[in-house]
């Protein structure tokens, strides 16, 4: 065990000297430098990339929630805890950021989307990995284009499982509207059994197989968004959490933090714990409520979610640019290489293709436009010096500009505007627009400037 450390201690020197070949521009975007090919595929790590739906800032056990989730925690208490880790407020914009390294809006996706999404010469995560050497595989939510044209298959994925649309039922495994979604390799697939069980089966699968290559292996689950139904087993631990609601989305988390505490389980079994990276994050801030009469075929009718996530002490929910809505639980883990603690930085999910891309020496044929930096000199403890940083974001109705510790948000038309500074006012209380009038049109220059890649 000690040999194996050791020797992934000196691969990670390696590839964190390689890393440096992706950085920063003032917009917050990337530039590619050369990075030599590794060549040897088996020295590189295994990446299993986790994300929850709608988990709140509050609701996991790290962050003081009454909410259990053990094998989470764990995780977070032997890696990385990123404190500022800002996603897109809602699902397809944030999967879109993560799989293409640029702000959802230079596709024009500003909320949940359908159809076609990417362009056709758009290189997803998937893709890069594939090309160095990589398995990849999608266990759960897809919601990034619609069958049978734009399903993960086609964008560079060897292997799928799990929901083509937005959110389904766990059981019943269908889309609101009652259409099917659930497949294998792009095939529709009748399958019975509760979403998450099935979703972890198949990341249990995956992980223990025989591999000749690494694997990315992204595991995207359905929880904690609604509709909830979740089996006794999880809502016995909440009997007294109240209302009801609160009580399935608690149990759907715990539910789902026991399916990733199999999936360590079976990395472990399979003697690839100290060449795994473990990445967790949650695609948007909680959502507040829901309720629906005809949905789901009217299931849920008697069913009303009236109380969901919890964003406290974070202003705002899922659908938002305030912090509620777009700051999120997240952690990266990775034995020997990682060393725990906590990261103030504040890091954007674009961030992770340029990443896992320089991470793994992925040298791109051409300009793939990434507004997402290289983090990972900050992830490995290489450099603390934090350079301040635009992140961007856009709604159909809001957008939100942040540098350094400033954030301006303003309404589509450019006629309210609000202004924070992060450091001094993290919960987003004194609106400071009209007291700096200043900043307030150096933002908004800024804010227009990277708005003229959007789509």
């Amino acid at each position: 065990m000690s040999t194996q450390i050791s020797y992934n201690r000196r691969e990670f020197l390696r590839l964190t000297a390689a890393a440096a070949g992706v950085a920063c521009t003032p917009l917050g975007g990337c530039y590619s430098k050369t990075i030599k090919p590794a060549g040897d595929t088996s020295k590189r790590p295994n990446i299993i990339y986790i994300i929850a739906d709608d988990l709140g800032w509050a609701d996991i056990g790290y962050h003081g929630s009454e909410i259990k989730t053990p094998n989470l925690d764990r995780l977070a208490h032997k890696g990385l805890r990123f404190d500022k880790h800002y996603v897109m407020p809602t699902c397809t914009p944030t999967r879109v950021g993560l799989l293409s390294g640029r702000y959802p809006s230079r596709f024009g996706v500003t909320s949940p989307a359908y159809g076609k999404i990417f362009d056709d010469d758009t290189v997803t995560l998937a893709a890069a990995l594939r090309n160095r050497g990589y398995d990849t595989a999608i266990t759960g939510k897809w919601h990034m284009g619609s069958p049978p044209k734009y399903t993960p298959l086609k964008y560079g994925f060897n292997s799928s499982y799990g929901y083509f649309h937005g959110q389904i039922d766990p059981y019943t495994h269908h889309y609101k509207t009652g259409d099917r979604a659930w497949h294998r390799n792009d095939e529709y697939l009748n399958e019975e059994g509760h979403a998450t069980d099935l979703i972890t089966d198949e990341a249990v699968r995956i992980v223990e197989s025989k591999h000749q290559k690494p694997f990315f292996l992204y595991v995207a689950y359905s929880v904690p968004h609604y509709p909830l139904d979740e089996p006794e087993k999880w809502t016995s631990m909440y009997k007294k959490t109240e209302p009801a609601s609160r009580r399935w989305y608690a149990a759907s988390i715990t539910h789902m933090d026991d399916g990733i505490g199999r999936i360590i389980k079976a990395v472990h079994r399979s003697g690839l714990s100290q060449n795994t990276l473990f990445i967790f994050v949650s695609d948007n801030g909680g959502q507040k409520s829901w309720r629906s009469e005809v949905h789901y075929q009217g299931r849920y009718a008697d069913k009303p979610h009236t109380v969901l996530g919890n964003n406290l002490p974070l202003r705002g929910w899922k659908c938002d640019l305030y912090e509620g809505g777009i700051r999120v639980p997240a952690l990266a883990c990775w034995p020997g290489v990682i060393k725990p603690g906590s990261l103030s930085a504040p890091v954007h999910i674009v961030d992770w293709m340029p990443t896992l891309c320089s991470l793994v020496e992925y040298q791109p044929k051409k300009d793939l436009k990434w507004d997402g930096c290289n983090i990972w000199p900050l992830i490995s403890g290489k450099t603390r010096k934090y350079q301040p940083r635009t992140m961007y974001w856009k709604t159909p109705g809001s957008i939100a500009v942040r540098r350094g510790d400033w954030k301006l948000i303003t309404d589509k038309n450019g006629r309210r505007f609000e202004l924070y500074n992060l450091a001094d006012d993290p919960y987003e209380k004194n609106n400071l627009a009209d007291e700096q009038p200043r900043r307030v049109d150096e933002l908004k220059k800024l804010l227009n400037d990277i708005a003229r890649n959007d789509r």
